[in-house]
């Protein structure tokens, strides 16, 4: 078998790009180099290139410490989580101290432009490959879906970023400047109308978890929810819902292993185990948050739910049980919860969670857990989507009837229903409102959404103000060491 390789001069810099052959697309073995000049040739290249789109996906800095910094501690939901003393650095996101030197953004800011600059090289050489069209359209798309996922997670994190749109050739073009927000919204925004055009609604079983036309729609419906776009949200979204996805019946199972991919999954990131393979067994979601007090390891205890989430599910809404791990208790899968070590948390992100003994079985690898796949988009999102536009819209009748298929699946898995988790009714927009954003919340937790989800409601003054957050933290600020590279080009967000 013929291996692949990535090689890349930096985050936005030039790239070289082994081909080879593999027995699927996540696939993607870690030695190995072929001379460049043999690039870009046949339909093969064009292939492994698209290929290691995906596996970048899976990495420590889109999925890791760099992820859970920027994307989840900011929030009520998280804390930094392990030990008082272990990766002391983390409690900066949490208390609002962060500054630019912090080596997280520039992990968080450098896998973001590795994906980029790899979805880059895909769109500028693969046009010229002699190779079949539909194939070679249906690449270039899914380049273009990732592309824009990249971009979407910067420009929420950082606001003026650089927008990088073909794979730098000059002096000038690998050290560009920032673009607004409303460019960079505009540019992800073409991307993902140009891959929902193209990309099919399902794969075969060889390529399941590849970018579909229902992921596109359903992050275009996103970056639409951002900029206050009502009526492209609930047009994006009612496309979505008539592609045939369909919630997962089981919350809590929803998550595990067995039900990758499921038919609530809108698209997730692919991780896999293959035994002695360094390359595939990569990812190191589930090691950072898995429970610390497991022996033999299966996790470091990262990103600890707080009591404020917790307290945020109503009594019987057994979505709890689904999100947050609890010391002390047992699993639907038949994992006894060890008692917490001193200092240790005493609650785990549940999403992440892979039974403690098929975890330690992949400790050889060095990634326990290593094959739990990320949720990215689920299709109880594009409901709630759905909802919340139809509500700013003045239509209450199908923002209550969105909301309501995701709260009836929660209830029923209550012991008392129609007490606990009773269909919400009010179709005054203030309340409705209210309830839409409690149901993202609970719904949605730990999945790198709340904290956002707060700023582009206005409300992070007022929810995130008795943790520190103020104006100045509507962005975090630009890594220094990016400024430093490009000798001032780029400029600090204020406040930093």
């Amino acid at each position: 078998m013929k291996i692949k390789f990535i090689y890349i001069y930096g985050a936005l810099g030039l790239g070289v790009l082994a081909a080879g052959c593999s027995k699927s697309f996540l696939n993607v073995p870690v030695q190995g180099q072929q001379p460049a000049v043999q690039l870009w040739q046949t339909a093969t290249d064009a292939g492994n290139a698209v290929n290691a789109i995906y596996a970048n996906l899976r990495g420590w800095n889109n999925t890791a410490f760099a992820a859970i910094a920027v994307e989840s501690l900011g929030s009520d939901d998280a804390i930094k989580g392990s030990v008082p003393t272990d990766a002391t650095f983390m409690n900066e996101y949490d208390q609002f101290t962060i500054t630019a030197t912090e080596g997280q953004l520039d992990g968080f800011w450098t896998g973001q432009y590795q994906n980029i600059n790899l979805c880059n090289q895909v769109l500028d050489n693969v046009p010229g490959i002699n190779m079949d069209g539909s194939l070679k359209a249906r690449y270039l798309a899914e380049a273009k879906f990732v592309r824009a996922y990249s971009y979407f997670r910067l420009e929420r994190a950082f606001g003026y970023i650089p927008l990088v749109l073909t794979v730098p050739k000059t002096a000038a073009q690998i050290n560009p400047p920032q673009n607004t927000p409303a460019q960079v919204w505009a540019a992800i925004e073409q991307d993902l109308t140009d891959a929902a055009s193209v990309l099919p609604q399902s794969y075969g079983a060889t390529d399941i978890g590849r970018a579909t036309k229902g992921a596109a729609l359903s992050l275009h419906a996103k970056v639409a929810l951002y900029q206050k776009k009502w009526s492209d949200v609930v047009n994006y979204t009612k496309q979505v819902m008539n592609l045939g996805y369909a919630l997962f019946p089981n919350y809590e199972q929803m998550f595990r292993i067995a039900n990758d991919n499921c038919s609530e999954s809108v698209f997730e990131i692919q991780c896999s185990y293959v035994q002695g393979n360094s390359g595939i067994n990569s990812s190191q979601y589930s090691q950072v948050q898995g429970d610390r007090d497991v022996s033999p390891s299966v996790g470091w205890g990262f990103n600890e739910p707080t009591q404020n989430l917790v307290n945020e599910f109503e009594t019987g809404d057994n979505r709890l049980m689904g999100t947050v791990l609890m010391a002390g208790t047992t699993t639907p899968e038949g994992d006894v919860v060890p008692l917490p070590s001193a200092g240790a948390p005493s609650m785990y992100n549940m999403k992440s969670y892979v039974p403690f003994a098929r975890a330690a079985a992949h400790d050889a690898a060095g990634n326990p857990g290593c094959e739990q796949h990320v949720r990215v988009l689920r299709y109880a999102d594009v409901l709630l989507m759905n909802a919340e536009a139809n509500n700013e819209m003045g239509d209450a009748t199908d923002a209550l009837s969105s909301l309501e298929m995701v709260r009836a699946r929660a209830r029923a898995f209550s012991q008392n229903p129609a007490v606990d988790i009773p269909a919400v009714t009010t179709t005054d927009q203030t309340q409705l409102r209210t309830a839409i954003y409690h149901e993202r919340r609970v719904e949605l937790a730990m999945e790198n959404d709340r904290y956002f989800d707060v700023i582009r409601q206005g409300r992070a003054a007022t929810v995130f103000g008795p943790l520190g957050w103020t104006s100045i933290n509507q962005y975090w600020p630009i890594p220094q060491n990016e400024i430093d590279v490009s000798a001032g080009v780029l400029k600090q967000n204020n406040g930093y």
